[in-house]
């Protein structure tokens, strides 16, 4: 079962390929990450996006700073699993370069490209390789005139901006592209993206940029994302920390699963616990969290500590666990049907989640084929 049903209506968008991935229109919103590893490590960038794609990323952009780099993102893109946008900034040649060698998309911004007729070379380049162009607006590097004009990185200054790149793109004929106007402030960010969704049918990249770390950079993110997303704005995502890429994809997919826009592994329901707990709550959902983070199918596990929120909470989730003195109930799909002795609760739980997930594994397989 599946306890959220999400009453989002997404806003229409044209549908662009990255990759394999579909990106805008009736496709799901995507989870994307970016390495931060030095590109000309193949061994090292390589590893990363491995990781990335394990723990679900649909996309992985990778910073193209030089043609050192473009060489070694020739032996990435054959490495990777997951499509890969390239990050390009001045130099045109670079993305010439790594379109020739595999590019799922183009990440860059025209305006600093240089002159039209360069820009027109990167637009004919992602025309004959058949992949789209990312516009990358951000809040930290926007043009002088405009922060003349607005004097800080305004929602409106954010929007001109992309709209001065969208013109390029639409003066050649190319409308295979998404746009992102990110901004450290939530509320620039957020009014930026609402305004932009009005002016162009293209997908909408989304992200709180330079958000921080860990803890400050998810809980922005969340305030963010879970703004627009409900509105039914942004097509993709990448949540922004200063903290490992795969921590950006847990926290992507967990923004969606809170708004009931995706699915993927284990959705723990766990109470913040009181005096009321019959066992370590916090310690058990701690340890589950990091044995089960290897499981992709979706499943809802209640962990409950007593008597007076329990049963409630596990009769609606797939699994449950509702505390009790010496056992605690044990649920699946809504029925009790066993008791577990409080002092092998993770081992025990481990065991029964990971049975549940492989039998469900093999019903969606089938259903699906």
């Amino acid at each position: 079962m599946n306890r959220v049903n999400s009453p989002i209506k997404r806003r229409p968008t044209r549908q662009i390929h990255v990759g394999k991935v579909a990106v805008g229109g009736d496709a799901p919103v995507s989870v994307q990450t970016m390495t931060n590893t030095r590109t000309e490590d193949i061994e090292s960038t390589s590893a990363q996006i491995l990781a990335a794609a394990k723990a679900g990323a649909d996309i992985v952009r990778v910073s193209i700073p030089t043609m050192e780099a473009a060489e070694a993102f020739r032996e990435i893109r054959k490495r990777s699993p997951v499509p890969l946008v390239t990050d390009i900034h001045f130099d045109y040649r670079i993305a010439l370069r790594v379109a020739e060698y595999g590019a799922d998309c183009l990440r860059i911004n025209p305006g600093n490209i240089g002159r039209e007729d360069r820009i027109k070379a990167v637009i004919d380049a992602a025309r004959e390789h058949g992949i789209p162009i990312r516009i990358g607006v951000n809040g930290g590097s926007l043009e002088k005139d405009l922060l003349e004009k607005y004097g800080e990185p305004t929602p409106e200054a954010l929007v001109e901006s992309a709209m001065r790149h969208v013109a390029y793109l639409e003066k050649y004929d190319f409308p295979d592209f998404k746009v992102s106007v990110k901004a450290s402030n939530v509320f620039t960010a957020v009014d930026a993206y609402r305004l932009l969704s009005k002016k162009i049918e293209q997908p909408l990249h989304l992200g709180i940029t330079e958000a921080g770390g860990l803890l400050t950079g998810t809980v922005k993110s969340s305030v963010g994302l879970g703004m627009l997303l409900y509105e039914g704005i942004g097509d993709t995502i990448r949540v922004s920390l200063s903290a490992d890429p795969v921590e950006e994809v847990k926290v992507g997919f967990e923004i969606l699963k809170s708004l009931g826009i995706r699915s993927r592994g284990i959705n723990f329901i766990s109470c913040p616990t009181c005096s009321r707990r019959e066992y370590d709550v916090i310690g058990v959902v701690s340890e589950l969290e990091k044995r089960l983070s290897d499981i992709s199918v979706p499943v809802d596990v209640a962990i409950i500590g007593c008597v007076v929120n329990g049963p409630g909470e596990c009769e609606t989730a797939e699994i449950g666990l509702a505390g009790a003195r010496g056992k605690s109930g044990y649920y699946e799909n809504g029925q009790r049907i066993d008791r577990i002795d409080n002092s092998c609760l993770v081992d025990e739980l481990e065991q029964r989640i990971r049975a549940y997930a492989g039998n469900k594994a093999r019903r969606l397989a089938a259903e699906n084929a």
